[in-house]
Parts: C-alpha cells; structure tokens; sequence
C-alpha cells in the first residue's frame, strides 16, 4: 500500500508540474508580470494537494510538500520558494498536530534555503536543486529525529521519507529541464525557420523580378528550374518549359559549342562563360550571354549546373554601332587625305589633256580620257564630302517643294531611261529645320539608285506622309531588280556597292546626312521585287 501511496503522489505531483509548462508551451512567450509571485502562488496550491494526499504511519504524516519548494528556490529564487513553503506550512498546520516540529523545521529550512540561494544563484538551477536538497536532509535529520526526537529509533522511515522527496525532486527536476532544454530547441529551430524563410523569400524576390535568365540543368541537359523571367524574355508559358531541354531553343549553329561547353564543365568541374542564342517564342533568336556555374553533389561529382543568362542584344546593337562609327571616322579620314593627293596631280593631267585636245582638235581618246577623268574627280569630290566636317546651318525647310525641285531636276534623264515619277503627297504642309543642299543630296542619290536598278523603264513611286507624332515619312519605290534581303545590312558600308562602278559612298554619305538632321533611312527589298526605301524625319513644330 505504501509503494501504491508513493506512485499516486508522484504521478499527481508529475501532473502538477507539466501542466503549466505545456500550457506555457502553446502561448507566446510573452514575460508575465509578477512571474515569481504567481509562480509561489501556484507552487503553494501544489503543496496543499500533496499535503491532502500525505501518507499516515506510527501516528505521523510525511508527504513530500518541500519537493515543491526546492524547485522554486532553485528555479525561480527565494521569493517564489518562500510563498510555497508559507501556504505548505498552513497546509500542515491545519491538516494535523506537533505544530511546534512543523513551525520550527520550516523556519530553519526557509532561512537555510534563503542563505543557499543568495550564495550560488551564480550557478545552474539543476545544479542549485540537488545542493538545496543535500541541505535539506541535513537540517531534516537534525531537527526532525535528533532534536525533536521523532522516531529516533526507527531509521528506516526517516530514509523512506528522504527518498520520497529526493524522487518528487528528480522527477520535479527532469521535467523541468527537458521543458526548458525543447523550449531553447523550439526558439533555435523557429529563428533558424525564419532565417530560412526570409532568405527563401528574398531569393524569389530576386528570381521573380530579375530579367537574367536563371536555369538549373542536370547532367541529361534537362531543366529542373527556370525562373519567371523565362516568360517575360522569351515568351513561353510555364508548362511550355517544364521537361524541357534547353538544346530545342538553342540556335542550330550555337548547340555543339553550348554541349562542348558542359562536357568541359562537367570534366574540369570549372565555372565558364559561353554566349548563344536561344528562340523566342515568335520564332526570332535572342543573343545571350551566359555564366555556368557546376555544383557539386556526392561524392564530389557535379550534379546540376546553374546557368544565369543575360539578354546583350542591345550591348550588341551598341558594339556594332561603336564598330561602324570608328570604321567611318577611319574611312573619313583617309578618304579626305587621298581625295586631297589625287586633286593636285589629277588638275594638271586633265588641263594638259584638254590643252593637247585644243591644239590637236577632237579625239575619241581624248574624250574617253577627259570623261574618266570628270568620274574621279567626281569620286574624289564625294570623299572630301565624307572625310571633312561641314558646318552644316539648318533652315527651315519645305520638304514637298524640295521634293518636287528634285524630281523636276531628274525628270529629263528618267524621260531618256523610260522612266515616270508617281508623286503623293498628303494635303498637309510639311515643314522640317534641315539643309537644303544636304538633303537634295540625298534625294538625287537615292532617286538616282532607283532609276539605275530599273534599265528596262518602269515606275517609281515617290510618297510624303505624315508617320508618328512630329514627324513625316518620305518613301521610295522602284520596280528595279531589287537587292537580295540578306545584303540589306550592308548598305551603306564604305565601298560595298551593288553597282558594277559603284563606290558604296553614295548611300553613307545618305545615313550621314539624315543622322545629322536627326532621322533614319530604313531599306526594304528582295530580289526582283523592286525597292523601298524611307526616310523619317521629325517636322518643325
């Protein structure tokens, strides 16, 4: 019976304990105001229970009410302790007789456990339990048998009694420190999930409003993550890319360096930079330039490969213009310097050929000579044109009638070739700030070109029309043999020219002048079907 009385104590002295701390656990963990006062308040109300469930033998009582209030001085100070064993000692009071034992063995316990705590509260609270608990039963075995005289000759209730609180102590202990022990794991676990979770969301941030493209590829080349921009760049929905391998949008001519590149990777196990175009979903290709970076999983082999992709076709864009203009700056200087050189020698030669031509009358040589003659002098006037900065004074001009002045100008050589000018121009004035001699300029080359593609006669088509807001569009249609649609780029490079005795400096000298009035010059043609070109250029206001 008295084994069965020890296990009901101890499971409801168990209960009383753990019942705060797994409420405690489900609460936020918010400090609570007057903590060690409520916290001997309800040690005291634990005490009471287990005085109620005391154990009666040869006429006394023993329970293990002090199990309490060593855990309080140890855990929560002498403040918390002194409550508890205050509403103990009532307890015991009032629940049976020898009041003077009680009184006075609870007196010198409460000083002994005050003067303990003040001298290690340095020291852990397990630490502080099983050294208030060793005062314990030396103040006990004083007071209670040899003082008092309580059983003095039975031991072995005394050790029965020592034991009972030495268990609520440990059990007391265990729960406790395990409590607090999970609730440093839960902290540590919950900063660690919102460290995770800040870092998570700040890494989709990232991926989620970059423009990079940021790709995970395995060792099959098959895609296990792409980041949202894949959609913005290249147009394709998420499911277009979910089992994809990145080689299907990988340019023909760009897939055996891209897989020479990661076989490399995968065998030096080093990070490289590779560029190659990938297809948009409307079928063009995009220039990109890409950083693969391998990562390594077991066993030290690489596993994935990150790859963070960068749109450069506007760099490209940028390079090529950069490359054109110190081509032209080049070009124009040397073409000015050799213009210059050929002009001096050139004068004598023709003005002895023409005094050679008065003295000895008209030759046939002698005109051929005299007409080749005029073409590099002409070749040579259009190089200085190119290579010499010109102070160039804007007016403001009517770009119809400058129109209709030029195709006037040009009328009697396309009546010869067969040719008609077909001439629209919108009822609304036109009105831009630019040279007039420049422009004419470009009108007489551009019309020219046209005639010359059209040996056979035909129509040209000329129209004035208003484009975007504040500017006009002027457009050029020939019926000639048109220019093969891979050429187009190329015109208006230095000496590239479609025409047999054609010096390519005709149509840069064009994007020259119209660059400098602050419009563009755009060809459209294929071959056999003719010419188009247009010029933008922005009106007065």
């Amino acid at each position: 019976m008295v084994l069965l009385d020890y296990i009901v104590n101890l499971s409801i002295f168990s209960l009383l304990i753990s019942t705060p701390l797994v409420i405690r656990s489900f609460i936020n963990y918010k400090p609570i105001k007057h903590v060690h006062f409520w916290a001997g308040i309800y040690g005291g109300v634990v005490a009471i229970i287990l005085i109620m469930l005391a154990i009666h033998e040869q006429g006394y009582t023993y329970d293990i009410r002090y199990a309490p209030v060593i855990l309080m001085f140890a855990y929560l100070g002498p403040l918390a302790g002194i409550i508890t064993g205050a509403f103990a000692l009532l307890a015991r009071l009032l629940s049976s007789g020898h009041w003077d034992t009680a009184f006075i063995g609870w007196a010198v316990l409460m000083i002994g456990f005050t003067t303990i705590s003040y001298y290690v509260k340095r020291i852990t609270p397990l630490k502080k339990s099983f050294i208030l608990f060793g005062a314990y039963v030396i103040i006990y075995i004083i007071t209670v048998p040899i003082a008092f005289n309580v059983l003095r000759d039975n031991p072995l209730f005394h050790f029965q009694y020592i034991v009972f609180v030495m268990l609520g102590v440990i059990l007391g202990v265990l729960l406790i420190e395990s409590y607090v022990k999970l609730h440093r794991l839960n902290n540590r676990l919950s900063d660690m999930y919102k460290m995770v979770e800040a870092s998570e969301f700040k890494y989709r941030l990232i991926a989620e409003n970059t423009s990079d493209l940021i790709m995970v590829m395995d060792k099959e080349h098959a895609l296990t993550y792409f980041s949202p921009s894949h959609e913005v760049v290249l147009g394709y929905q998420c499911c277009e890319l979910e089992e994809a391998r990145l080689c299907t949008f990988i340019h023909p001519n760009d897939v055996e360096l891209f897989r020479s590149t990661l076989a490399g990777m995968f065998e030096n196990k080093e990070s490289k930079a590779i560029e190659f175009r990938l297809r948009h979903k409307n079928g063009e290709y995009i220039e990109f330039e890409s950083r693969c970076k391998p990562v390594k999983g077991q066993n030290d082999e690489i596993e994935n490969i990150v790859i963070i992709s960068r749109d450069i076709s506007e760099r490209k864009k940028a390079e090529e213009i950069l490359l054109q203009s110190e081509k032209l700056s080049i070009v124009g200087e040397l073409a000015a310097g050799v213009a210059h050189e050929i002009r001096n020698p050139l004068t004598t030669i023709k003005g002895f050929i023409q005094l050679f031509r008065k003295e000895n009358g008209v030759d046939e040589i002698n005109d051929l000579i005299l007409s080749e003659l005029g073409r590099i002098e002409t070749i040579t006037s259009e190089m200085l044109t190119l290579g010499k900065p010109q102070a160039v004074q804007l007016h403001r001009t009517n770009l119809r009638e400058l129109v209709e002045n030029t195709l006037e100008l040009l009328s009697p050589q396309a009546h010869m070739e067969n040719i008609q000018f077909e001439l629209y121009v919108e009822e609304s004035p036109f009105f831009i700030t630019g040279e007039k001699n420049q422009l004419k300029q470009v009108l007489l080359n551009v019309l020219k070109n046209a005639i010359e593609s059209m040996p056979e006669g035909g129509d040209i088509h000329i129209n004035l029309q208003k484009g975007a807001e504040a500017e006009c569009v002027l457009s050029v249609k020939d019926e000639g043999c048109g220019i093969p649609e891979e050429l187009l780029p190329r015109l208006g490079e230095p000496f590239y020219s479609l025409k047999e005795k054609g010096t390519g400096l005709g149509l840069m000298i064009c994007n020259k002048i119209i660059k400098q009035h602050h419009g563009t010059i755009t060809y459209h043609s294929q071959a056999q079907q003719g010419t188009l070109v247009e010029i933008k250029l922005p009106l007065l206001s």
